[in-house]
């Protein structure tokens, strides 16, 4: 079982849209010899892109994973969409693996999604290795990118591949561990690699950055330090060490080439099997027991199973779980609890997936990922286990949505279908919101963005065969106040047979933005437990909290509200009378009153605008940014271009990438990254 930990590598390879990712990830499952034949992207046929709605536009959408072996290691390897619109993917992909490849372009660098989905790894504290793609094109430059990477994501990259040449000159590579520079035969597609011995002024190069790599892991590694002080270290020693420095994020491997042109990718192959983690590597996953103890959970076979569920997909009516099992095995027909609803379930089908393809088997076992069946109750984030432990892993945090979308069927039958397919694709997808609008009767869903809802129309279309009405999106907005107030309610009504009676008084006031809201009991209780418990049973005291909460969710003007604090400072307590719904009723028209006179206001999602453009074009793109209202905050250059970075109101940008298009005449890049929800 050592062994097999030892030997598994669970990888993501993550980037900005239209790096290559796609493209690396089909050149590696050809000379793993998972496939035969190498797809293109531009032609719609990559294996791992293989929704049609991916092949048509050639952006990656949804997160497909893949086993495949190398080098007597196993790599699960999930290609994760490089659009802000799809970042709860890459987040999802970025809580069960163990290490990723940040790729990036030779001539963009460090583009605006490359630094989300970096940042996104850091905060999970995963290792990762470097591979800068397209160093065929003209304007590469990989030293740049090296010192974007420093400035703009905080790294330390450490170069152990070179490029030869670059733009049309590009070649080769040249290893500076092996000190040798490597051809790939374009008559079988890269897969035989010709070995040459450096010329003159190739060598001054290797050799002045191999020292640079010396210097590096000297300073980041107490075991290599010696070892170089002393001049008395191997080739395995700074293997080693730079396999340490990497789990530990301490530096971060570099390597190069062209996907498409199939160099440079067997390199990187070995490079993650030498320098990411295995299953045993890692910081063991945290969970804790339900009377709040933190648990740690090593990488055991002999455990009690435990995994996680970090997505699920329903094809044809069937509903697949995909899991991260963190300790024991997972069996088909074995009995599991849903620790995070306290439901039972049991595995029916366990699958190894290669894209859209299965492939059956027994079992799943530690430090493996792997598609389940049977489990009915699996939503994204939750944690399975025997049912004897008493164990909760941390949950996978979802995005709030920022727009919304109205659908009205135009026929009965048409409605059944849509409410089919809007409980599939909500099930999947933790960013996709649906509800019906008590008003209207119309569909209401909700998601991250512009391209997100018309790939979920397009979707519509092609697996459900209906075309609902749509109306055009709307921003969706959220509420806060912007001073103190109190509110009190007396409510004494019958309903139904039964007479119902509360009274509620509360303060609401405002809290610092981002930091949620915030429901809380004052201090006027009597001081003995016992007596508080008297006047005040508990199960009054939680209806008002619950009446509290559920009125948060719509405010003065129905949105949501957040950023609020709710201090419940009195409650009346009448024997025989007062009762758990009339506490909550009394609750909610409290909060209402108190948030009337508090001045409410709208909160709109505020939008992060990155745009990168050449010099000539930054005049146009400022220019058609204060057109949308939107605010310059810095500016950069990047690799011979201009970065703006701004931000603006969500409801400002519709139709602007449009207008960018036309000003700069389709030369700017364009990022659109939800930042907060404020005044705008």
């Amino acid at each position: 079982m050592y062994h097999q930990l030892h030997s598994i590598r669970n990888i993501g390879i993550i980037a900005h849209i239209d790096a290559g990712k796609t493209t690396l990830s089909e050149r590696a499952l050809f000379y793993t010899r998972k496939i035969h034949r190498m797809g293109e992207v531009h032609d719609g046929a990559a294996t791992m892109d293989y929704l049609p709605e991916e092949q048509e536009r050639g952006i990656t959408i949804i997160s497909a994973m893949t086993t495949c072996e190398w080098q007597g290691k196993t790599l699960n390897l999930i290609d994760t969409p490089g659009h802000i619109d799809f970042t709860i993917e890459v987040e999802r992909s970025l809580r069960v693996l163990d290490g990723a490849v940040g790729v990036f372009c030779a001539v963009g660098g460090v583009e605006p999604q490359s630094e989300t989905v970096w940042r996104q790894s850091e905060r999970f504290g995963v290792p990762k290795i470097a591979f800068i793609n397209k160093m065929d094109r003209q304007g590469a430059g990989f030293e740049t990118v090296l010192e974007a990477m420093r400035l703009r994501l905080g790294a330390n990259p450490i170069p152990v591949i070179l490029p030869s040449g670059r733009g049309k000159d590009f070649d080769g590579i040249l290893d500076i561990l092996a000190e040798k520079k490597l051809f790939f035969e374009t008559a079988d597609q890269g897969k035989t690699i010709h070995f040459q011995e450096l010329t003159q002024k190739e060598f001054l190069l290797v050799s002045r950055w191999r020292e640079f790599i010396l210097e590096k892991l000297a300073e980041n590694d107490e075991i290599f330090l010696p070892l170089y002080l002393d001049a008395a270290f191997t080739p395995k020693d700074i293997t080693d060490a730079l396999r340490r420095t990497t789990i530990s994020r301490a530096v971060t491997p570099v390597l190069c080439g062209s996907a498409l042109r199939n160099i440079g990718v067997q390199p990187l192959l070995d490079a993650i099997c030498a320098f990411l983690p295995s299953p045993l590597d890692v910081v063991p996953p945290e969970g804790r027991s339900t009377d709040g103890a933190i648990v740690r959970v090593p990488p055991s076979s002999s455990a009690p199973p435990l995994a996680i569920v970090f997505k699920i997909l329903i094809e044809n009516g069937r509903k697949f779980a995909l899991v991260r099992v963190y300790a024991g095995c997972l069996k088909e027909g074995a009995p599991v609890r849903n620790m995070s609803q306290k439901y039972d379930d049991r595995v029916e089908r366990i699958y190894l997936l290669h894209a859209d393809r299965r492939e059956q088997t027994p079992c799943v076992m530690a430090g493996e990922m792997a598609a389940v069946t049977g489990l009915r109750s699996a939503r994204t984030g939750d944690t399975y286990a025997s049912a004897a432990q008493d164990i909760l892993l941390e949950s996978i945090e979802s995005c709030p949505p920022v727009l919304t979308l109205l659908l009205e069927p135009r026929n009965a039958d048409e409605g059944k279908i849509l409410n089919e397919a809007l409980q599939r694709y909500v099930e999947e997808d933790p960013t996709l919101r649906a509800r019906i609008d008590e008003e209207t009767g119309a569909r209401v869903v909700s998601g991250m963005g512009e391209l997100h809802l018309d790939i979920f129309l397009e979707r519509l279309r092609r697996e459900f065969g209906i075309s609902p009405r749509a109306g055009h999106p709307q921003v969706v907005l959220r509420e806060t106040i912007g001073k103190e107030a109190e509110g009190t309610a007396v409510f004494d009504r019958e309903l139904g047979k039964e007479h119902h009676h509360g009274t509620v008084s509360l303060r609401v006031s405002p809290r610092q933005r981002n930091t949620g809201n915030l429901v809380a009991v004052g201090n006027f209780l009597p001081d003995t437990p016992s007596e508080a418990q008297k006047v005040l049973p508990k199960h009054l005291l939680q209806a008002a909290l619950d009446g509290v909460n559920n009125a948060l969710l719509s405010g003065a003007n129905g949105w949501p509200m957040q950023d609020v604090e709710v201090l419940v400072t009195g409650m009346k307590r009448i024997e025989g009378r007062t009762t758990v719904p009339g506490c909550r009723t009394a609750a909610g028209i409290a909060l209402r009153s108190a948030v009337g006179k508090a001045s409410p206001v709208i909160l709109e999602p505020i939008m992060r605008v990155e745009i990168s453009v050449p010099d000539t074009f930054l005049g146009a793109a400022i220019n058609t940014l204060n057109t949308c209202n939107g605010k310059v905050e810095n500016l950069e250059d990047n690799n011979g271009q201009k970065l703006l970075l701004g931000s603006a109101s969500l409801r400002n940008l519709f139709g602007f990438s449009t207008a960018l298009r036309s000003a700069t005449q389709g030369r700017a890049g364009l990022s659109l990254i939800f930042e907060r929800f404020d005044i705008s």
